[in-house]
Formats: structure tokens, C-alpha cells, sequence
């Protein structure tokens, strides 16, 4: 019965998030996808630096690990990116579209962050059931703000509604899958969570800093200048708050 309320709990709390984010960030927000750039790089970064790494370290990993596996990562993800461009560049050159670089690397970076999510609803269901169904609200609170803000990544990057509603699917499903895999072997995947995790924040620095703020810097005239630092701070604020509800 267990494994059946860890595959409930884990639905809830990655496909039905993306569901309420979709309702809020297709509809009212979608308009305003090139000026939400900024919103998602405040929630991005505030989460990879104040959340998800001090979760690493909590875990147990080692404060100098952290910082060769987020450069890892980081490098990782230029490597990923640089193949991207080269498959976009050629994919135009024969007359094709492709997806933006970017696109692949929110999907994976969320990804991440959800498996281990999983993996943490897993653990609280193995210890008690209510504790479960509470954890895995905390997380269905916690990650609304951060689907809100890969919908305005995936968004500016030209994707369509339907398919950033598919896209972000796809990534939230793979709670569930860590939720599976939490409950067949917690031990071991209990092992790789700081690693996934810092991995996962390694994903979400690059791409608010190399992606999104280049963007950010095209657009200075003052006005938008300072939309775009009230929307950064938004952001941060936001993140901050669901930090609390995790």
C-alpha cells in the first residue's frame, strides 16, 4: 500500500504543480513572458544558492565536493549548450527549427530537482504516512513558484503553450520516478541526493547567469532597468517563501 501512496503523493506533488503553475503562468502571465525573464532569474538563482545547495550540505556532502561538483556541473552544462547551438545552428542552415539550448537544460535541471524530490517524499512515507502526505505538500508549494518561472523561460524561448505544458509534464513526472526508485533502494538513492541536488543548482545558476541575464542587459533603457530589478527582487521573494513552506 505504501508504494501506492508514494506514486499518489508524488503525482500530486510534481504533475498536479504543474498543472496550477500552467493556470496562472499560461494565462496572466503568458502576455508578459519576455519581462518575466527576470522574475525566473531571481527565483532561479535564489533557489540553487539559499535552498538547494545548503541542502546538499545538510545531507552530508562535503562543503569542498559542493564546489567541484557545482563547477562540474557548470562546465557540464556550457558543454550541453555548445552542442545544442551547434545542432540549432545546423538544423537552421538545412531550413529546420530546433529548440532553443536552453529549453534542454531547464527540463533536465528540473528534472533533477524532482527525482530527489521524490526520493524525499519516498523517505517520509517509509517513516509515516501522514508525514508523507505533508511532505509532499511542502513540495507541491514549493515547486509552483519554480514551474512558474521554467514556463517563462520555455515561453521567452519561443515554445509553444501546449508543448512548455508537455515539456514541464515530463519533468515533473520524474518525482515520481524518484519516489519509485526511493522506495525499491532508499539507502542508495538516499547516497546520490546531495550530488543530484548540487548538480540540479549547478543547472539553474547557468542558466539564469549565462542565458537570462544576457538577455536581461539587451533591454537598458531605465525604465526597464528598474522593472527588470523589481521583478528580480519579485523573484528572490518568492523563492524565499516557498524556502519557508519546504
Amino acid at each position: 500500500m505504501t508504494i501506492l501512496w508514494i506514486i499518489l503523493a508524488t503525482l500530486a506533488g510534481g504533475v498536479a504543480s504543474v498543472m496550477l503553475a500552467a493556470t496562472l503562468a499560461l494565462s496572466v502571465l503568458a502576455r508578459f513572458s519576455d519581462k518575466m525573464v527576470a522574475f525566473a532569474v531571481g527565483v532561479l538563482l535564489t533557489f540553487a544558492l539559499t535552498d538547494i545547495l545548503p541542502e546538499a550540505v545538510e545531507l552530508g556532502l562535503p562543503i569542498d565536493q559542493v564546489g567541484w561538483i557545482l563547477l562540474a556541473g557548470i562546465v557540464g552544462f556550457f558543454l550541453l549548450e555548445k552542442l545544442a547551438l551547434w545542432r540549432h545552428d545546423h538544423a537552421m542552415a538545412q531550413g529546420h527549427a530546433t529548440d532553443q539550448p536552453q529549453v534542454v537544460m531547464i527540463v533536465i535541471g528540473d528534472g533533477m530537482h524532482n527525482f530527489v524530490d521524490g526520493v524525499l517524499i519516498a523517505a517520509a512515507f517509509l517513516t509515516d504516512t501522514a508525514l508523507g502526505w505533508s511532505t509532499a505538500l511542502a513540495v507541491m508549494a514549493h515547486e509552483i513558484p519554480q514551474e512558474i518561472s521554467d514556463f517563462m523561460v520555455l515561453l521567452d524561448a519561443g515554445v509553444n503553450r501546449a508543448r512548455a505544458l508537455a515539456l514541464n509534464a515530463l519533468s515533473g513526472a520524474a518525482m515520481t520516478l524518484g519516489g519509485v526508485i526511493g522506495w525499491v533502494a532508499l539507502d542508495h538513492a538516499q547516497q546520490a541526493i546531495p550530488i543530484i541536488l548540487t548538480l540540479a543548482a549547478s543547472s539553474f545558476i547557468y542558466i539564469a547567469v549565462a542565458d537570462l541575464v544576457p538577455e536581461l542587459h539587451r533591454r537598458r533603457t531605465v525604465g526597464e532597468s528598474i522593472l527588470q530589478c523589481l521583478l528580480i527582487t519579485l523573484g528572490v521573494a518568492v523563492a524565499v517563501l516557498a524556502g519557508f513552506l519546504h
